[in-house]
């Protein structure tokens, strides 16, 4: 009887080491599994990152363009308005010539009549 039990003994004990090398084989696939979707997104997150710090750094030189072209747009602006200004001032220049021509000739032409 002592030998059956010890049977019995060995047989439940090769049992439990199967259930658990079993065990630890599907918690060793697990933590691969995991290690290896832990490893995928870390690297899309890397990814974005870069994306993002891209993104960022175009964002900021087109910021830049962008208020150097409103400078130059400004500056345009300045001119158009100089030149403007110039323009009226040759017309008003012009208008007091032609008026002094005008002036200038009645007489002349008073007299030849």
């Amino acid at each position: 009887m002592d030998e059956g039990l010890r049977n019995r003994l060995v047989i439940i004990l090769a049992i439990l080491t199967l259930l658990f090398f079993f065990g630890t084989l599907g918690s060793c696939n697990s933590a691969l599994r995991q290690k290896a979707r832990s490893d995928k997104e870390m690297a899309s997150r890397i990814a974005l990152e870069e994306k993002v710090s891209k993104f960022s750094q175009e964002s900021s030189a087109l910021e830049e363009k962008a208020k150097a072209k409103e400078k130059e747009a400004e500056e345009a602006k300045l001119e158009l308005e100089a030149a403007k200004r110039a323009l009226i001032e040759e017309q008003m220049i012009n208008q007091g010539l032609k008026d002094q021509l005008q002036k200038a000739s009645k007489p002349k032409e008073a007299a030849r009549k």
